[in-house]
């Protein structure tokens, strides 16, 4: 199969499903453009990001953040 029926066949995918190869296709890039110690990064943060969507861990905001960061350096 060519490039240009495979394009012809997706592009005749409901939307979603578009969406969903298309993301899948730029990961792959992705991928392929990083090292290891790279991917390893991504990885972790598509992992924090689906413990924080999913509601596994709650975040906190910048606020919380640098409050906590003040108090631990003793600028509080």
């Amino acid at each position: 199969m060519t490039i240009q029926q495979i394009t012809l066949e997706a592009m005749q995918l409901p939307l979603h499903e578009r969406v969903c190869l298309a993301q899948a296709l730029w990961q792959s890039i992705e991928v392929g453009l990083m090292d290891s110690k790279e991917q390893s990064v991504v990885r972790e943060a598509m992992d924090r990001d689906q413990e924080l969507t999913s509601g596994v861990v709650q975040g906190r905001s910048h606020e919380e953040v640098m409050a906590n960061a003040r108090r631990s350096i003793g600028c509080a």
